[in-house]
């Protein structure tokens, strides 16, 4: 381990010192406070919301680079010059989103570094290597941070950090060293004490950890197919935040006697994987519950060997944070076989429905829906039917009769993949796309797999993901990014003559004519809802789409959204921000009142995370990364200011 260029906070000029480092806790639903941005999603209930408005309509054309820092990383890469260019240390994309306390920019990097940055001129304070790298390339996407979390008592502080294969950090902000009372010299392995040994080849964590009270609840990120029934299970667990002691286990796979167990079969839990929580984690300050959205298990599209509905799979879970103990939980697809985990963390979110308050959570998902729910209670806000869906025709298969169908609000984007969603731009593109359409099995949303190939819609990546939804709780708006992506998938039995599986799912992507999307737009697009009435207020595509297509040429086609993936939402008091995408590389500036683009930014590297925003010194910034994945950019984090 090494620590460089360390800086006590104390020599920080004062007037960067916004904020008194002792804050009283606040409700998850005011944003981001003084100026700071404490949390991931910029509070404990990720509205990723800050009143500032020094940047505003009027000026925000005036936005201009204050700053660049470039990851400390790079120093790791370019002494192991052999290593870089075979690729071994090669991140999937710079997707992190730096926290923002007392003054301190704090921020972490694909290879596992974590670095105090000086917010007004962008200097690194002080960087700590833990040499994560050295065990291996992570499981999943590989080398990739989302960022880190951050707890006080009012006398201590700490940062946790969650990646490599697999630890659990907890460092001093001040000092950027390993607290030593925590675990063994600051950290923990998290491969051990999930019930039963795993292949830490398969087994990762990708997001922040979550702070409730005096405990951090972590979840992990797995392999998502291959050709073997046993996989490391994704339960969910809570570690004292002084000591690292273990405080409790949830387990999302239930154990004998425990609820939910009689949603699988009788065995399964010894065996079966995944049912974890990926991505974020939202938590009630007040309650003091944490949310926990678990994914789907492993592999995702086939279940003969785990026949039921399969709690707490695909399901919204609230737990008492100081215990780990159940409160509520909802289920948001019953066995599913299409890969919907719920992608992003709940929004806390505090509404006004026919005149009665409502303290809420609500859930964003790939299926285009979003379900409200009271969050004390997990009792709907609007009524959820359960409709009849399409059945499984996969030997050894047996899918639910029914999926759950929330009334309001309305869908973000549409799904299910028929001939009337097809492009028709023109005659000619109209029946190739349906030439290509034909070759694969699909229906209306939850048309299971059938063996054979098969069109998902949405896919694996959404309708939503990581990237979440933004709350202004000043309106009561939902602001919901999506793209319209879908998948196919090959259901077939398995290559491998040692596999215990009936069936090895295969998943690709493909396009329509002469690489045109296959379905009608929109491609991305942001949808503002009125969560009080749930319903939309508007919806607008981002970006211009293929409107520059040679095929599409002299068709006069309105904007359809780029098809390619989003980044994080950043909502002001008057503006929301939005990245675009791996290709289109730009940062774009909304009205929150209509969804008109007042300006955007080119940006020299792909931008796929969430921004931040604070005030330091008197003058507000954005703050965002951009850069890495297989073109080897360089990895950075970007301010903006006014002149």
């Amino acid at each position: 381990m090494k620590t460089r260029s360390i800086m006590n906070r104390a020599r920080i000029p004062f007037q960067i010192l916004f904020v008194s480092i002792v804050s009283l806790p606040v409700t998850a639903q005011q944003g981001a406070v003084e100026g700071e941005w404490r949390s991931y999603g910029g509070d404990a209930g990720h509205s990723k919301y800050s009143p500032l408005d020094q940047i505003n309509a009027d000026n925000v054309q005036r936005l201009q680079l204050a700053w660049t820092w470039s990851s400390v990383d790079e120093e790791v890469r370019n002494a192991n010059s052999i290593i870089r260019e075979r690729g071994s240390f090669r991140s999937y994309a710079y997707e992190v989103t730096p926290l923002m306390v007392n003054g301190v920019l704090y921020t972490t990097t694909s290879l596992g570094q974590i670095a105090a940055i000086d917010p007004v001129s962008g200097e690194t304070l002080w960087s700590f290597d833990p040499v994560l790298y050295v065990d291996g390339r992570p499981a999943v996407h590989g080398f990739m941070t989302r960022g880190l979390a951050y707890w006080t008592d009012g006398e201590k502080e700490r940062l946790f950090y969650a990646g490599g294969r697999t630890y659990l950090l907890s460092i001093d902000p001040v000092t950027g060293r390993p607290d030593p009372q925590f675990g063994r010299g600051g950290r923990i392995d998290l491969k051990q004490g999930l019930g039963r040994t795993i292949d830490p080849s398969l087994y990762a964590v990708s997001s922040p950890p979550a702070v409730v009270g005096d405990v951090v609840v972590v979840g992990s990120a797995l392999t998502e197919g291959t050709d073997f029934r046993e996989a490391p299970p994704g339960h969910v667990r809570g570690f004292n935040v002084r000591t690292g002691e273990l405080q409790w286990i949830f387990h999302t796979i239930p154990q004998p006697g425990e609820f939910g167990a009689d949603t699988w079969p009788t065995e399964a839990w010894e065996f079966t994987g995944g049912a974890n929580v990926w991505t974020n984690m939202s938590v009630d300050e007040e309650l003091g519950y944490v949310y926990l959205p678990v994914g789907t298990t492993v592999p995702d599209y086939y279940g003969g060997h785990r026949l039921g509905d399969n709690l707490f799979a695909n399901s919204l879970v609230a737990l008492n944070g100081a215990t780990g103990e159940r409160v509520w939980h909802f289920q948001f697809v019953h066995h599913s076989v299409w890969d919907y985990d719920p992608p992003a963390a709940p929004n806390l979110i505090d509404i006004v429905v026919d005149g009665n308050p409502i303290k809420a959570v609500a859930q964003i998902t790939k299926q285009g829906f979003t379900f409200v729910f009271d969050r004390a209670t997990g009792e709907p806000v609007w009524p959820i039917e359960e409709r009849p869906v399409p059945q499984s025709t996969v030997p050894g298969e047996r899918t639910s009769a029914t999926q759950p169908f929330p009334s309001k609000p309305p869908l973000f984007l549409t799904h299910g993949a028929t001939e009337e969603d097809v492009i028709d731009f023109t005659p000619e593109i109209h029946a190739e796309a349906l030439e290509i359409f034909r070759q694969y099995n699909s229906g209306p949303l939850y048309t299971p797999p059938a063996p054979g190939d098969n069109i998902v819609r949405p896919g694996w990546s959404g309708g939503a993901n990581w990237w979440g939804a933004a709350f202004d709780p000043q309106s009561n708006t939902l602001f919901v990014p999506s793209w319209a992506h879908f998948s196919t998938v090959n259901i077939q039995p398995p290559n491998n003559p040692s596999s215990d599986l009936m069936i090895r799912p295969q998943v690709r992507d493909i396009s329509g004519p002469e690489g045109l999307p296959l379905f009608k737009p929109p491609y991305s697009q942001l949808v503002a809802f009125d969560m009080n009435q749930g319903e939309k207020l508007w919806h607008v595509p981002v970006g211009a789409g293929p409107v520059d297509h040679p095929a599409l040429q002299g068709l006069e086609l309105p904007p359809m959204g780029n098809f390619e993936k989003l980044g994080g939402p950043l909502l002001t008091r008057t503006l929301l921000f939005i990245g675009q995408g791996f290709e289109t590389n730009r940062l774009g500036v909304y009205d929150k009142q209509t969804g008109e683009e007042l300006w955007w930014m080119q940006l020299p590297a792909r931008f796929h995370a969430a921004p931040i925003t604070y005030i330091a010194g008197g003058k507000q910034y954005i703050v965002f990364a951009v850069g890495g994945g297989v073109s080897g950019e360089e990895e950075r984090l970007m301010a903006l200011a006014l002149p």
